[in-house]
Parts: structure tokens; C-alpha cells; sequence
């Protein structure tokens, strides 16, 4: 019996695994999966914007300054981004997934 090298099995689960979800393109065009990329894209620059703004401005949620009130800060920052996009946000998802809609008729 030949001892199994963890790394090189993990590595083939993950590429098999990769061969067989790949979704067809009709799939990938989908509404749902338009409006929800879409809606992640617009998370991520409210999320920017929402970052910028607390560097501008200092701390808020009454960050001190150290590693973990950042972490928490970043991390609630991007909580409410995705909050926003999901609730219309600035409106750019519903734009976005119009223009992508259209292409993909």
C-alpha cells in the first residue's frame, strides 16, 4: 500500500470537481445570475466608498484603531455594502444586470 500525499489528492478532488461543474453558457447567462453579480459588483464599490470615507473621516462604530476594531470595521463596512446593493443601493446593480440582460438576448 502506497502512502497518500494529502496535498496531491486535495489538488485532484478540487480539479475533478472544477471539470464538473463548469455550467453551460446558457446557465451563466441567467437572470438571477446577471442581477446577482451585478448586485456583488455594486456591493464592492459601496464597499470602497463606504472604506474611503473612514479613512477620511477617523474611526467610526467606535473604532480605536487597533487590528481587531479595523478588522471589524472592514468587516462591517462590507456587511453593509451588500446590505445596500441587495436593498437598491445606489441603483448601478439594476443598470448593470438592464445592460447585461440585453446583451445576452
Amino acid at each position: 500500500m502506497s502512502p497518500v500525499n494529502p496535498a496531491n489528492s486535495v489538488g485532484q478532488v478540487a480539479a475533478s470537481q472544477a471539470l464538473t461543474r463548469t455550467p453551460p453558457a446558457a446557465a451563466a447567462d441567467s437572470p438571477a445570475k446577471i442581477k446577482d453579480a451585478a448586485q456583488q459588483f455594486e456591493a464592492l464599490l459601496l464597499a470602497q466608498i463606504l472604506h474611503s470615507a473612514h479613512e477620511s473621516g477617523g474611526g467610526w462604530l467606535g473604532s480605536s484603531g487597533d487590528s481587531s476594531s479595523d478588522s471589524l470595521g472592514d468587516f462591517a463596512e462590507q456587511q453593509l455594502a451588500a446590505v445596500m446593493a441587495k436593498n437598491g443601493g445606489l441603483g448601478l446593480a439594476k443598470m448593470i444586470a438592464q445592460g447585461l440582460e440585453r446583451k445576452a438576448l
